[in-house]
């Protein structure tokens, strides 16, 4: 499991970087700034949970755990969901679209909840 989690990750991690250079530069002078700063918001977030998401994969190698399988499991869907629902709100101007994008904060807060379980256990104070 930890390989596919930090494969995973680094393409996300790819990703990120790509979607940042595309808005930076082609949807530069097509965005209004406030669509513009939602693509940058879902790209920082895209990027800060793609290296959170290589921390529970190396983690998962060195003690695997069910908590650590479903800390990537919603650490991936809050990127797909939050940062997703960003890109393509920013792209389209569908204003209801940004309905969906707590599903993704709510799964982020939960895949680093579940980080810390799995820490907690393995490490109890």
């Amino acid at each position: 499991m930890s390989r596919i989690i930090i494969l995973l990750s680094a393409a996300l991690l790819a990703l990120a970087v790509g979607l940042g250079a595309f808005g930076a530069h082609a949807l530069k002078t097509h965005l209004s700034s406030e669509m513009l700063q939602t693509w940058e918001t879902g790209v920082k977030y895209h990027f800060y949970h793609a290296l959170g998401l290589l921390l529970v994969g190396v983690l998962s190698f060195f003690m695997p755990s069910a908590y650590l399988k479903w800390s990537a499991i919603l650490l991936f869907a809050g990127i797909v969901v939050f940062s997703g629902s960003l890109y393509v709100l920013a792209l389209s101007g569908i204003k209801i679209l940004g309905a969906i994008t707590p599903i993704g904060g709510l799964s982020f807060i939960g895949g680093w909840i579940l980080l810390f379980l799995a820490a907690w256990k393995k490490f109890p104070a």
